[in-house]
């Protein structure tokens, strides 16, 4: 079941394209990476999916209906911008109060706590806040709307990582006791890369990749050793990156078998887990056009 799709969407704005013939969809109860370089596209896809923008071309559905000025598809959307603007007088108490009028599911225990968490000052002016500070109160809106969709833009913008954790920790267990579609926008893959069911990799406007997370992990596999046996290991596969040091190399090689890793350790090869973040940097990689078309 899907709570959204986008059927051949195209997004053009001052003579750029960016969003070209997207189709894709979000899966209902499910946390999805959408993952891609600056300027892939990924911030026009969420406004086209949270009634921000509207499509050149294509058909944009949430929930069934165009959520473009629709109030009864908004209000069970929520999207945490990652440079959210308040009124100049709004204190962080005005902010949550505001919120749980817009968001018929708010749950105002879930707001207290991750308030409490972050010990956020409730009644001090959010334009007094600390660039981390003001992260911290667009997560608890995030996190205390309950919005069946729910899209959080680069949230951890200020957050050390001890409140970056704390931020993932709570993430869980909120979608844990209630199951919803959470899309997550982010650079730092390789701390959310355990907690994604689904990614969508975008460059250029284009999907790269729509694939379920854990099918992901399992796609490549990264080996090193001397480099004639890396390559004669990569004899017949898709090698999505490959670093040499004299007669050292490191690749990350598509491996569709299952007894690839048994191969490359029976040729005396190094054989290592390639990480999410490792994937998507050598999938977003410019590549030749067979290439390029034989990863989508």
């Amino acid at each position: 079941m899907s709570a959204a799709t986008l059927d051949d969407v195209t997004v053009r704005f001052r003579g750029q394209t960016a969003v070209d013939g997207v189709s894709t969809e979000l899966r209902t109860d499910c946390i999805t990476g959408l993952l891609g370089r600056n300027g892939a596209g990924k911030t026009t896809l969420m406004q086209l999916l949270t009634g921000h923008r509207v499509p050149t071309a294509g058909r944009v559905r949430v929930f069934g209906a165009d959520p473009y000025e629709n109030d009864a598809v908004l209000s069970r959307v929520c999207f945490v911008k990652e440079s959210q603007r308040y009124p100049d007088h709004f204190r962080v108490c005005d902010v949550l109060s505001s919120a749980a009028m817009l968001f018929p599911d708010w749950d105002e225990d879930v707001a207290r706590s991750v308030v409490a968490d972050f010990d956020l000052p409730r009644r001090r002016a959010v334009k007094k806040l600390s660039r981390g500070m003001t992260s911290m109160v667009g997560i608890a809106v995030g996190l205390a709307s309950r919005a069946p969709l729910t899209f959080f833009d680069e949230p951890y913008l200020g957050l050390d990582a001890v409140a970056r954790q704390l931020f993932y920790d709570r993430l869980i267990a909120d979608y844990a006791e209630q199951p919803r579609t959470v899309v997550l926008s982010t650079h730092l893959i390789e701390e959310i890369g355990d907690l994604l069911e689904h990614v969508l990799l975008v460059d250029r406007g284009r999907v790269l990749l729509d694939e379920d997370a854990e099918a992901l992990r399992g796609r490549a596999l990264t080996v090193s050793g001397p480099t004639a046996p890396v390559d004669t290991f990569a004899t017949g596969r898709r090698v999505l990156r490959s670093e040499a040091v004299g007669a050292y190399t490191r690749a990350v090689v598509e491996t569709p078998s299952a007894d690839a890793r048994a191969t490359a350790v029976a040729a005396g090869l190094s054989c290592e887990r390639t990480s999410l973040q490792q994937l998507v940097v050598a999938l977003s990689q410019p590549a030749t056009p067979d290439l390029q078309e034989t990863l989508r």
